[in-house]
């Protein structure tokens, strides 16, 4: 399993010219409500911080509605976040100016690995380690 998203500095979205849909929905949004048909990233924008409404929509458009794009982070992300987007559905995340991509890239080796399922590895550790 990769345990990594792809974590992109401000100016790195901004060149990254999706090919395909992308819709980006607001983070009071209900993602049932939405027309998924061709979109290949959903954009979930963080206001700040402490909202975390978008791990909400990112779980629920992965594991509820089987969305299989990208699902990416953007607004206020910071560095302390991202293991947590990985584990609800995000796929990539554009970190808050001045944060810096290598450092944020550590965060995954020092969480290799959790007890409890998640979006990604619905299973839990003890059902994994038995198979």
């Amino acid at each position: 399993m990769n345990k990594t998203l792809n974590i992109l500095s401000a100016g790195q979205h901004e060149a990254d010219a999706a090919t395909g849909r992308v819709l980006q929905l607001p983070n009071d949004a209900d993602p049932r409500e939405a027309d998924l048909t061709g979109v290949t990233r959903i954009e979930l924008h963080f206001p700040k911080f402490t909202d975390g409404r978008a791990y909400s929509q990112a779980f629920l458009l992965r594991r509820r509605l089987g969305f299989t794009g990208d699902i990416r982070a953007t607004g206020d992300v910071l560095i302390d976040q991202l293991v947590q987007m990985q584990r609800t559905g995000f796929t990539s995340a554009v970190l808050k100016e001045g944060k810096d991509v290598a450092e944020a890239q550590r965060q995954f080796e020092r969480f290799a690995d959790f007890y409890q399922g998640d979006a990604v590895q619905p299973a839990p550790h003890f059902v994994r380690a038995e198979a």
